[in-house]
């Protein structure tokens, strides 16, 4: 297992999902794991239940769309903890339709979120990484930042921008020590997916259906992609930067 010994860490959207799984994984590689989420009630049961498995984890409520609160956020546990190893962006949003479906308003919520609360946290994080020499930024994208499905339009623009995001933050910081990535998921059995399936009038076709986009006819569970996050924001990845690590079961490969 790749080692976060000593590490401080950041990890949005952590309340549930993919940044739930991130957040435990870190924790059991021993660092210290500093939660955000809008969601506070899910936020604070996460890092309880972290503190109680033995691990060390704390809760910030943020809105990551709000600037104000991803600089408190970042202020906050510089703060108290003296300095941010590594910064997972992982908090995001959805949306279904074509662009003739796709009102301004929705675009601009999911770039708020998607694209905007990752270019907050960066700006507020970096220079503190940049000052030390050191840290690992890792970003969740999603295989659609690479490539597309039909009908969406939304998500995919913001999520070829979040891969767009890291490729360039890399390259501009390269030499200082400071390395950028983000993670490209195909599709994830979160709970949230599950719930969705559970709307329709036969989930377990709807299910096989999304299951066969991934060449290996199953979906992700959470933990694989955090099993990514590990290792890019570990010093196993120490050359290893500007990348868009495709963790999609083969969902890309056909595109």
């Amino acid at each position: 297992m790749f080692s976060l010994h000593e590490k401080i860490a950041i990890v949005t959207g952590a309340g549930t999902g993919i940044g739930e799984a991130i957040a435990r994984t870190f924790a059991k590689a021993h660092a210290h794991v500093v939660l955000a989420d809008l969601n506070a009630e899910a936020g604070q049961r996460v890092a309880e239940s972290l503190n109680s498995d033995h691990g060390k984890a704390e809760f910030v409520e943020a809105d990551v769309s709000n600037r104000a609160d991803c600089s408190a956020l970042v202020a906050d546990v510089i703060e108290k903890r003296g300095r941010i190893d590594v910064l997972v962006n992982n908090a995001g949003i959805g949306a279904v339709g074509t662009i003739l479906d796709a009102e301004e308003e929705e675009l601009d919520r999911l770039w708020s979120v998607n694209v905007k609360g990752m270019f907050y946290l960066i700006k507020a994080a970096l220079p503190g990484m940049v000052e030390r020499g050191t840290g690992s930024i890792v970003n969740i994208a999603s295989a659609l930042g690479v490539t597309t499905m039909a009908d969406r339009f939304s998500y995919t623009t913001t999520k070829h921008a979040a891969v767009g995001l890291t490729r360039s933050v890399a390259y501009d910081f390269g030499k200082s020590g400071v390395r950028i990535n983000c993670i490209c998921p195909g599709r994830v059995e979160t709970d949230f997916v599950r719930a969705r399936l559970a709307e329709y009038d036969d989930p377990d076709t709807y299910r096989k259906q999304m299951e066969a986009q991934q060449a290996q006819n199953r979906m992700a569970a959470p933990e694989e992609i955090a099993n990514a996050a590990l290792f890019l924001a570990s010093d196993a990845a120490s050359f290893v930067t500007g990348a868009a690590m495709m963790v999609d079961g083969g969902y890309s490969c056909g595109k």
